[in-house]
């Protein structure tokens, strides 16, 4: 999945995230600031649209930028939860995949596929305030193995709530057994270049996710969300 049905371009962040001399993760703002960032969520939830809505084909010829404007537009107004029909699917002509239908239509995406409030205000954001168990993250890990097992690509919220250590989204796309570990291997908006892990520990029953340019690290709560159900 990664190579073909992810977009190309990054969510990019608004700070800029280190740890200083005293080993300690700070962030400075970023000057001039970006101009696509806040939209985890939406390109998460878009790239499951296209997943499970979107058809592509190389043979038919390149449209002009008005119909593929429109055909976005169908993409990320179609369901979250369950695909569609093949015969009812939103043929993109011209293009092999969304990688590199992205590359080229990087504007007309952005434009379409929601804005930065439409991450601020996902509707399952409610989720987040409750204590998370080690017993729900345990059944949470069961199920985003079943539904990657089932070829259905869960889109998932990471927090560290009350802290703002991390509140983002990403993208299950496989699964595999290490250690005794659960490894689960996700699409990053935030880093389309390559693929990232979100382990599963079932001794200590508890996420982690590895340092990157935005989290130091560590332990996170997860939950799926653009679902029927939060718990």
């Amino acid at each position: 999945m990664f190579e073909k049905d992810t977009f190309s371009f990054p969510n990019e962040l608004l700070w800029d995230y280190h740890f200083d001399d005293s080993h300690k993760w700070v962030s400075t703002r970023k000057d001039p600031a970006p101009d696509y960032w806040l939209h985890c969520f939406v390109v998460a939830r878009s790239a499951r649209q296209f997943f499970y809505n979107a058809r592509f084909d190389p043979e038919k010829a390149k449209a002009d930028d008005k119909t593929y404007r429109n055909l976005i537009h169908r993409v990320v107004s179609s369901g979250t939860s369950h695909p569609l029909p093949e015969r009812k699917k939103v043929v993109i002509p011209g293009y092999r995949d969304l990688r590199t239908f992205s590359a080229e239509h990087e504007a007309d995406l952005k434009a379409e596929c929601g804005g930065a409030w439409q991450s601020y205000l996902q509707r399952g954001h409610w989720r987040m305030v409750f204590p998370f168990s080690h017993r729900h993250q345990t059944r949470m890990a069961l199920r985003l193995l079943e539904e990657v097992q089932r070829g259905k690509p869960p889109v998932v919220h990471l927090v560290r709530f009350p802290t703002l250590a991390i509140n983002h989204a990403v993208v299950i796309f496989d699964v595999r057994e290490k250690n005794g570990f659960t490894v689960f291997s996700v699409y990053d908006p935030n880093d389309p270049s390559k693929p990232t892990t979100l382990t599963f520990d079932p001794a200590r029953r508890v996420f982690s996710l590895p340092q990157n340019h935005y989290f130091p690290g560590g332990k996170v709560d997860v939950y799926e969300i653009y679902r029927n159900w939060i718990f």
